[in-house]
């Protein structure tokens, strides 16, 4: 009964951090940085690059196939594209080597290192905001990170135990931070001297 007791506070006190609307925050970063996995995330990445609220736009997780040039043709606006165009081939880099959220955290730690960048916009589908901030701030600690959600179109906080779809995604993002936390508590563990 108290396993069941902490895993439903868990689990309010985790949807509770789960943003529900677009960031405000306009603050400008070293760099924006896009998880890929998720609808609308890249085209919100590309508009943030256009409007200059970073240096530089790193995708993290891409297809081995996916170019810059048909990743801008496809997930950016007819106003972003015109304005990234010409900048594209030394502004938008893409990361081919993440596989999940802990792969993401990795890959863009080595890249943001190369760049000797401490600042980014970390952008990604409000559900996964709690576990990918988790990742980023324990693979990568001393960066400045802006949370920067993205609201699916298809997922809502308001009713997510009435649909089986948002139900059952909520629950799996949950139990992977969960997972995440304790990961890092024994990593934690065998780094102490």
């Amino acid at each position: 009964m108290l396993c069941l007791s902490l895993w439903l506070t868990g689990l309010i006190w985790f949807i509770g951090q789960i943003p529900t609307q677009l960031s405000v925050d306009f603050t400008k970063t070293d760099a924006i940085v896009v998880l890929t996995g998720g609808k609308n995330r890249l085209e919100y990445g590309l508009e943030l690059l256009s409007e200059d609220m970073g240096k530089k736009l790193f995708v993290t997780g891409v297809h081995e196939n996916i170019t810059v040039e048909n990743l801008l043709l496809r997930s950016s606006s007819t106003e972003a594209h015109d304005k990234l165009l010409p900048i594209a081939k030394t502004a938008i880099i893409l990361g081919h080597e993440a596989e999940n959220t802990i792969g993401n955290a990795e890959e863009t730690r080595r890249w943001l290192k190369a760049e000797h960048y401490t600042s980014i916009h970390l952008v990604t589908s409000n559900y996964h905001m709690p576990r990918s901030l988790e990742e980023f701030q324990k693979t990568i600690p001393g960066i400045t990170i802006i949370p920067t959600p993205v609201i699916p179109e298809d997922f809502s906080l308001n009713d997510w135990w009435d649909s089986p779809e948002n139900r059952n995604l909520l629950l799996s993002e949950y139990h992977k931070y969960l997972a995440s936390i304790a990961r890092h508590y024994f990593l934690s563990l065998l780094h102490r001297p």
